[in-house]
């Protein structure tokens, strides 16, 4: 008989290298229906040090690789043991941790999260759901973006749902109950990586980014980069920026403010054209990239008469490690955890790994 509730940690750490995020949330199924209930919740920044060496992890080979997924898993166990502890949890069904993206290539038929190892379990001593892309990929689709049955089910009252972490995704429901979702464009990855030029993690609140000024030339390279141009499904990864955006950036000289502007203005006007949803509709918008005020102000003049609505700051700054959480749920129950017609994949199935402390692989 399957559980009706369950109390988890979700696990995420994203591409924009903020930090890990870890939620201790508990779910509830009733009468079909999904309820969650954040109990705690924490994020524990990425050391300069580790920052550098996750920033240029996809220039390492396959046994330097190795050696850092082990160092990185390690690493992740203390970090949850640390922050069960900190909190007296005492109640966990399982860790559901996405890991942190290295290479993410699914046109070529691979993807790799490392911190994913079977290790894990015996390091925190507690089951683990985790490496929840690899399947999807392997099966034709984008491994990406996996958090819409999490917008299906956990946040049906909005009409889409946009989240603004290191790239933008959306997430909506089309025609006969067929979920659509697609990543749109970077966000924090670009944005983060201007204000890190003055020691800064990211622009609070957009004030940097709206003292400078729109240079059309850069906006008009950015804006004609044929990605934007694809159907779905499609998903970005840091290879789109290394061989794509990058080298346009790197044609100009501005200043930071400058950068950033042009950058917010090209971020607002793709998320306008790619977003959806029309006039009238409700937009939920999570995320880093959701309390930059100049952003959230620039996709709402390019994208008129659609709301946009902040929840509360913990599901924005945790709604991914709550989702991912969510998955290894469905993943525990065997059930649909990512849409095909998300991803592009052969079919829906239910993704991801379940170790034990005796390293038993499902």
């Amino acid at each position: 008989m399957k559980k009706y509730q369950y109390n988890i940690i979700g696990v995420m750490s994203g591409t924009s290298l903020d930090g890990i995020d870890l939620a201790y949330i508990t779910f509830n199924c009733e009468d079909d229906k999904w309820s969650f209930e954040v109990n705690c919740t924490d994020t524990v920044g990425y050391s300069a040090e580790w920052r550098e060496q996750l920033r240029g992890a996809i220039r390492l080979d396959s046994q330097q690789i190795e050696i850092l997924d082990l160092r990185y898993t390690t690493y992740l166990a203390a970090v949850i043991n640390k922050f069960i502890s900190a909190n007296d949890i005492q109640h966990i069904d399982a860790v559901c941790s996405h890991g942190h993206t290295i290479f993410h290539k699914p046109e070529l038929g691979y993807t790799l999260q490392i911190g994913n190892m079977p290790i894990l379990a015996d390091m925190i001593q507690q089951k683990v759901v985790c490496d929840f892309r690899v399947q999807d990929v392997l099966l034709g689709g984008q491994g990406a973006p996996l958090v819409p049955i999490g917008d299906r089910l956990l946040f049906s009252e909005y009409d889409a749902c946009l989240n603004l972490g290191g790239f933008a995704n959306i997430s909506f429901e089309g025609k006969l109950n067929y979920r659509l979702a697609y990543d749109i464009s970077a966000v924090n990855t670009l944005l983060n990586e201007q204000v890190n030029k003055l020691g800064l993690e990211y622009d609070d609140k957009g004030m940097l980014a709206s003292k400078g000024q729109v240079n059309t030339a850069l906006l008009s390279e950015l804006n004609a980069l044929d990605f934007y141009q694809q159907s779905a499904p499609k998903s970005l990864g840091i290879e789109f920026l290394n061989a794509y955006v990058n080298p346009i950036l790197n044609k100009y000289t501005l200043s930071v403010e400058d950068y950033l502007a042009t950058l917010v203005e090209h971020i607002a006007i793709q998320i306008a054209s790619g977003i959806g949803v029309g006039v009238g509709q409700r937009v939920l918008v999570t995320g880093g990239g959701a309390k930059n005020e100049y952003l959230i102000n620039r996709i709402k003049a390019h994208a008129i008469g659609i709301t946009f609505d902040r929840p509360t700051d913990v599901v924005i700054d945790f709604k991914e490690a709550i989702i991912f959480g969510f998955l290894g749920v469905l993943k525990l129950r065997d059930e649909v955890n990512v849409l095909a017609s998300v991803t592009g994949a052969k079919y829906d199935h239910s993704s991801g790994k379940i170790y034990d402390y005796f390293h038993k692989n499902y």
